[in-house]
């Protein structure tokens, strides 16, 4: 040892690691709205179902059209559902309905209002909250 030290061992460097996590919930919500502006026939909740299959078939072809969603609940009063669809399939269908620019002839238009991997979110709007 020269010197008489001892030498000494320097600590590790720091060492930073990024993580990124993904939504580990396997389904998620969708709140849409169509408009029909000339405000002729509504569709039914079959209706309204096809619509978003050939809306995904239009876009993304024959896999987009077999991709499962799921209308669970459907108000033709107003033209509103809530769509349940596995996450890794939210963007090709969220796509699809942004796109989706005619029913039945007629001009149309999917507004999607809330997006949420929780089925409880989307239960209210603070948006809608009438004090």
């Amino acid at each position: 040892r020269p010197g008489g030290r001892m030498a000494r061992a320097e600590p590790p460097a720091a060492t930073f690691e990024r993580r990124v996590l993904r939504s580990a919930a396997e389904y998620h919500y969708l709140r849409v709205r169509l408009e029909l502006p000339d405000g002729g026939a509504r569709p039914s909740v079959a209706q309204f179902k096809q619509l978003v299959v050939s809306a995904l078939r239009e876009l993304h072809g024959e896999v987009g059209a077999a991709l499962p969603v799921d209308v669970l609940t459907y108000e033709e009063k107003t033209l509103s559902a809530i769509l349940r669809v596995i996450s890794s399939g939210l963007v090709k269908l969220w796509s699809a309905l942004t796109l989706l620019g005619f029913y039945q002839n007629r001009r149309c238009a999917f507004r999607v209002l809330q997006t949420s991997p929780f089925l409880l979110a989307l239960s209210g709007n603070s948006r809608e909250l009438v004090l």
